[in-house]
């Protein structure tokens, strides 16, 4: 092994065989907010091969106490392209695509179709997320969603387990409500925290899109949810002691 390449530590840990399964991983993220950025940047870390990664929105000063990619000098600046530039500073080989767009009805499709062998799910608004699942599961692929990081601040209470298997998360009960409608109860994993949300932290906001309130957030646990996802990923992927999807 040689240990002077820059993923030589990974290598130590998982095998050189492993590392070329890594290589030839191609995986969808989408979004990159708290959680997404996050999840794209392990995975790049980690070795992962080939990313699509999926944005339409630009940093904002309220982004820096959580987002990986806010600070003064990135406020404005195009989600996506940052983070492109960020995965490639990190590993010059990987092969990206990138969107930078809001996915709405066929443009969900459209990213879609297209023979993933992992998709994240990051996005924090019920309708367009609900949607995004409903459309990855008819394709058949390996999904991992996030449920809400926002008002948690015990990371040790988060899991990662099938969708029906999660409890005391709000956004995770009204998206299993939805899927049953579509008589869909389990086939992916959630990443979610059953620590009870104060309900006094929640704020109703305007002009935003596709949300109407927002509920305080701390620094690091959008950050452990993302590095929750890039595990599921991984470890799905390469690894014995794999997460099951119960499809």
């Amino acid at each position: 092994m040689n240990m002077e390449t820059w993923n030589s530590r990974t290598e130590q840990l998982i095998g050189a065989d492993k590392v070329k399964i890594l290589q030839e991983i191609d995986v969808l993220v989408c979004v990159l907010g708290g959680v997404g950025a996050y999840a794209a940047e392990m995975l790049c870390r980690a070795g992962i091969g080939k990313l699509t990664i999926v944005d339409g929105d630009a940093v904002t000063s309220s982004n820096r106490n959580r987002q990986l990619l806010a600070t003064t000098s990135t406020q404005g600046k195009r989600k996506a392209g940052l983070m492109a530039q960020r995965l490639k500073d990190i590993n010059p080989q990987i092969e990206l695509i990138v969107v930078d767009e809001y996915l709405k009805n066929e443009r969900v499709e459209a990213i879609l179709d297209y023979n993933y062998d992992y998709v994240v799910d990051a996005i924090d608004t019920l309708s367009p997320k609900v949607f995004f699942i409903i459309k990855a599961l008819k394709c058949r692929f390996k999904l991992v969603s996030s449920m809400g990081a926002g008002g948690k601040f015990d990371p040790s209470l988060v899991e990662a387990n099938d969708i029906s298997k999660s409890h005391g998360c709000k956004l995770a009960f009204y998206i299993r409500k939805r899927l049953q409608k579509f008589d869909i109860r389990s086939g992916f994993t959630a990443v979610f925290s059953p620590e009870p949300v104060d309900k006094e932290r929640k704020m109703i906001v305007e002009g935003e899109l596709n949300k109407k309130s927002t509920v305080g957030t701390i620094s690091y646990m959008p950050a452990v949810f993302g590095c929750f996802c890039a595990s599921v990923v991984i470890r799905n992927l390469i690894s014995e002691n794999a997460i099951t999807d119960s499809i």
